[in-house]
């Protein structure tokens, strides 16, 4: 681990109180953590900016699992990219709607293009990625 440096931060207070209440409520115990984690937040949304990093994601998406051949184009669409998706979770939410997590690793270009594809399948009722990068 490296080193810590210290620096300091001016704001009007008004903005200072309004982080310190939105970070007691998220349960940071410092400022200083709070920060650390906005500055990697920073740092992997850059990542997300240029077309060939190394990233990570999990696409989410939920559908209702009778519409017909939805399961299969999903299968289909992952086993296209199979090299790119690490793993796949699918959850009965009810007896209608089906949950699914898929962990996808690639360049931003790639993953980005497969979390789109799946979203917008059609019979998809909703989807996201979330992005995460490491370094």
């Amino acid at each position: 681990m490296s080193q810590l440096e210290r620096f300091g931060v001016s704001m009007e207070g008004d903005l200072l109180k309004r982080f310190d209440d939105r970070i007691a409520l998220k349960g940071y115990r410092t400022r200083s953590e709070a920060i650390r984690d906005l500055v990697r937040q920073e740092l992997v949304e850059s990542a997300w900016e240029q077309p060939n990093a190394l990233v990570f994601g999990t696409v989410t998406l939920i559908y209702d699992h009778h519409a017909r051949g939805l399961s299969e184009v999903l299968a289909e669409l992952q086993h296209d990219h199979h090299a790119s998706i690490l793993c796949t979770t699918h959850v009965h939410v009810d007896a209608h709607s089906c949950l699914e997590v898929i962990i996808v690793k690639g360049t931003t270009e790639v993953v980005r293009r497969i979390a789109d594809a799946l979203i917008a399948t059609k019979g998809v009722q909703h989807g996201h990625l979330v992005c995460s990068a490491v370094g």
